[in-house]
């Protein structure tokens, strides 16, 4: 008899061991189906272009073919030195042939633990019209008629940042006119002067070369295929 009541009382507990059982992995079930989608479905990394068949003449927007660079693209604010939004909305667009440069060149500073931010890169030569209307002063804005290598698709304003997005020091704000901005003041800080060779030396050596009285000003060498250009992009949002 006491055999018989021991033998009940463990087919008792195990029946409701399994119960248990099948009642969690319903609720595991349940759980796993009541996921959102975005858990299950990874989200893919959007897919860059190549430069694959594309003449150095074509315009390009730049973060199409590289994640890597930061934006600041002041023109499309009222943050610069004209007060006034200038572009319908931020993009930078250049030739391919700077795009390439810019890359090679970015690739660089992020082995050494920086990037490019861009301030500026092509410009529309109908803006280059604007920014004239607003301040009519050659030494602040190039002549829309003649047109500047910003128009041509090859001159890009810019700084650097580190990798968590922090700008370095280059002793002034972009678009400060002063001889403070000038490349040949050698009266600042040892860590802005720093700064500032670090850029010029390495975009010169991927063919860029600067103007004097703007340390973030970078220019490119383009083929007489590259001419004053008021090509626009679309604005997307």
């Amino acid at each position: 008899m006491k055999y018989y009541i021991s033998f009940f009382i463990v087919f008792s507990l195990l029946s409701c061991r399994d119960e248990v059982v099948k009642e969690n992995m319903g609720n595991e079930a349940h759980e796993k189906v009541e996921k959102p989608l975005a858990e299950i479905i990874p989200v893919q990394e959007k897919k860059l272009k190549t430069f694959e068949g594309l003449a150095d003449t074509t315009f390009v927007r730049l973060a199409d073919f590289s994640n890597d660079f930061a934006y600041d693209l002041r023109y499309a604010t009222t943050n610069n030195f004209l007060k006034a939004k200038v572009y319908d909305c931020a993009e930078c667009y250049t030739r391919v042939k700077t795009a390439k440069a810019l890359i090679d060149a970015n690739r660089e500073f992020m082995d050494k633990g920086v990037r490019i931010k861009f301030f500026d890169c092509y410009r529309p030569n109908s803006v280059q019209y604007k920014m004239w209307k607003i301040v009519p002063n050659p030494q602040y804005v190039a002549n829309p008629v003649k047109g500047s290598i910003h128009n041509k698709g090859g001159a890009v304003d810019i700084t650097l940042v580190d990798l968590e997005g922090n700008e370095l020091d280059m002793g002034t704000d972009f678009d400060f006119f002063g001889k403070r901005a000038y490349h040949d003041n050698f009266d600042l800080p040892e860590e802005i002067l720093q700064n500032r060779k670090l850029l010029k030396e390495t975009m010169e050596a991927y063919g860029f070369w600067s103007i004097r009285t703007e340390w973030w000003h970078y220019n490119l060498s383009l083929g007489s295929n590259d001419r004053v250009a008021n090509f626009k992009w679309d604005c997307q949002n």
